[in-house]
C-alpha cells in the first residue's frame, strides 16, 4: 500500500518515538487518515500511535476534536487557525504527547484565488504549544498533493522529538 521509502521513514519515526516514550495523535482532513495508516503499518506502532481522527467534514472537526464552528466560519476549514485548533483539539482529546493536523485542498476542484488547489495547512501540537506550517504545492493532482502532505507531516513529527 505504501512505497518502501515511506515505510522506511515511518519505521524510523516509530522507533524514535518508542525510544523516547512519546505518543502521537493525528487529525486529518485532506489526507483522510493516510498519516495514521502509514504509521500503523509499522510493526510495534501500537506503542506510539495513540489515536487518529479523520475529520473530513466541518462538523467532524467540531464534534470529534472541538474546533469551534465559529472559527471555521470565520477563517474557513483550510486555514492556519483551523489547523492549529485541530492539532490542539487532537492533543486534548487523546492521551498523546504530540498531535499533527492536516487540512487542505487536494483538488481537483474546491480551490479559489485565495485558497488554491494544493494549499495545505499543518498544525503540530505539544504540551508546549502549537506550531503551524503552510504549503502551497500547486495543482499537482490529488494523489501527489496528499503524498507530499504526508511527507511534510512526517517532517513535523520528526521535528517534535
Amino acid at each position: 500500500m505504501f512505497d518502501d521509502a515511506l515505510l522506511a521513514r515511518a519505521t524510523a519515526l516509530v522507533a524514535a518515538y518508542a525510544k523516547a516514550g512519546t505518543r502521537i495523535a493525528t487529525a486529518e482532513s485532506c489526507t483522510g487518515g493516510l498519516v495514521a495508516g502509514l504509521l500503523t503499518a509499522v510493526p510495534g506502532s501500537s506503542a506510539v500511535v495513540e489515536r487518529g481522527f479523520v475529520t473530513y467534514s466541518n462538523e467532524a472537526k467540531s464534534e470529534a476534536i472541538g474546533v469551534p464552528a465559529e472559527l471555521i466560519e470565520a477563517h474557513g476549514a483550510v486555514s492556519e487557525a483551523v489547523a492549529r485548533a485541530m492539532a490542539d483539539g487532537a492533543l486534548a482529546a487523546s492521551r498523546a504527547d504530540v498531535a499533527v493536523a492536516i487540512t487542505g485542498i487536494a483538488g481537483p476542484g474546491g480551490g479559489s484565488a485565495a485558497k488554491p488547489v494544493g494549499l495545505v495547512h499543518f498544525g503540530l501540537a505539544t504540551r508546549g504549544g502549537v506550531h503551524h506550517l503552510e504549503r502551497r504545492y500547486g495543482d499537482l493532482g490529488r494523489a501527489e498533493i496528499r503524498r507530499r502532505a504526508v511527507l511534510d507531516a512526517l517532517d513535523l513529527l520528526e521535528s517534535a522529538l
